[in-house]
């Protein structure tokens, strides 16, 4: 049934990850006020100056997309609690990746850009990765609460 808590939860980890596919995760500013690094799910950039010099990040944009897939394909898959569960851990696993290439890429490129001492600031997209995992544990918590009611009244008959 579409009507329960777990495919509100995975459509707003879609949302959530569209979201963090859309804006920026991350900038650091430069030495200079026109100096900007900044990283989003299809690149990273690094403006100094006038020059720009940008890194593709499409393996970013590519987890995300298949977030982003993947729930809502779990909500299509109301019936069998099982399969919507492991696609759920699939979820975590992909969002486990995303996070750890954000992390990456701001803890370690990002360094060295400008003032090694600062980490620069975290956007919009990268809170939304946060809520899209938050979303994904609660949808989980829900897709096994539901399989354990469905076992227990099959218990009582």
């Amino acid at each position: 049934m579409l009507q329960r808590i777990q495919t509100v939860f995975l459509f707003l980890l879609a949302l959530a990850m569209g979201i963090a596919l859309a804006n920026p995760i991350w900038e650091k500013a430069g030495a200079n006020p026109s100096d900007m690094a900044r990283l989003t799910a299809l690149e990273y950039s690094e403006k100094i100056g006038v020059t720009t010099n940008v890194s593709p990040v499409w393996y970013l944009g590519l987890l995300i997309l298949g977030v982003v897939v993947l729930s809502i394909f779990a909500i299509t898959q109301y019936r069998n609690r099982l399969r919507q569960s492991m696609i759920c851990a699939v979820n975590a696993l992909l969002m486990t990746g995303v996070m750890g290439v954000v992390l990456y890429t701001t803890l370690y490129k990002g360094k060295e850009f400008g003032n090694p001492a600062d980490q620069g600031n975290f956007l919009f997209g990268f809170y939304a990765i946060i809520a899209a995992l938050v979303m994904n544990t609660l949808a989980n918590r829900a897709i096994r609460r539901d399989e354990r009611k469905v076992r227990e009244s099959e218990r009582f008959r």
